[in-house]
């Protein structure tokens, strides 16, 4: 940020009534450089949030004082950028340019086709799988094994057991009553899932203790492994879309290209020499 969009954020905006801008529309020149609508958008989108929330009366000008101040400095710079800042800089335009060519490629990607089809493949090889069992079980954890006994005492006496876990366990799964939700193998340490297995829906066991504490573990509801609904694994299926499509567009730019490789027989500890780029 500079000094002017730091110091001015508290300035209001020039009053600008234009019912017709475009991103073209010009806010400002410096020596004939054009600073424009889009380059004020494109300035904001990239800012720290705390900056980019602001409201626009509050960011227009000093945002807009701020490009002018770059453009200035970038032509009183023109050419006069070292061998090592100019090698970063088309390093910097070459992964733009690639990121935001890859970015349209995997945005273009996914339509609610593609998704049902990929929902589609994904239930046909989860239903090709061996099914495995599913536990939806609660817990009630305490510090000693005194307390889970006691505690233990009031559920054989007829006591809820979700009231017990909110009121005694000092997990986070005591705000929903000690509920652990649905879990497969492998999913809780080795002590708790076995005593779960043990268990028919609707029993409870314990004092059970492991190196978190001392549980009471109650059974709720038990089934084999199926596939989860679409909207569970929608963003899933979308990032895997997004990311075959780019690399897809990655492998058909790569072999419709003409390249050299030159590099053969270059050993690998070159990349020691960054006083290379100070030559």
């Amino acid at each position: 940020m500079s000094v002017v969009l730091a110091a001015g954020l508290a300035f209001s905006a020039p009053a600008i009534a234009q019912d017709d801008v475009t991103r073209d529309t010009v806010l400002a020149t410096v020596n004939g450089t054009s600073i424009t609508l889009g380059h004020l958008l494109a300035a904001r989108d990239v800012l720290p949030e705390q900056f980019r929330d602001l409201p626009p009366d509050a960011l227009f000008e000093p945002l807009v004082e701020q490009l002018i101040e770059q453009t200035a400095i970038m032509q009183q710079a023109e050419g006069t950028l070292s061998a090592r800042e100019q090698i970063m800089l088309e390093n910097e335009q070459r992964a733009f340019v690639a990121n935001a060519a890859l970015s349209r490629v995997a945005e273009g990607a996914v339509t609610d086709d593609m998704i049902d089809e990929a929902y589609g493949a994904f239930v046909t090889e989860f239903d090709g799988q061996e099914p495995t069992p599913e536990y939806n079980a609660s817990h009630i954890i305490v510090e000693t094994e005194e307390e889970a006994a006691a505690l233990r005492a009031e559920l054989d006496d007829g006591a809820d057991f979700a009231e017990l876990a909110r009121e005694h366990s000092f997990d986070g799964a005591a705000a929903n009553g000690g509920s652990l939700g649905w879990f497969g193998p492998g999913a809780m340490i080795p002590e708790f899932e076995e005593a779960v297995e043990a268990l028919e829906v609707g029993e409870y066991m314990g004092p059970l203790e492991t190196q978190f504490g001392w549980h009471l573990v109650l059974l709720n509801d038990m089934r084999m492994s199926q596939a989860p609904e679409l909207e569970e694994v929608r963003e899933a299926l979308v990032q895997n879309i997004q990311r075959e499509a780019a690399q897809a567009e990655l492998e058909r730019a790569t072999e419709s290209a003409t390249i050299e490789r030159a590099y053969e027989g270059l050993m690998p500890d070159v990349m020691n020499r960054s006083e290379l780029l100070d030559d």
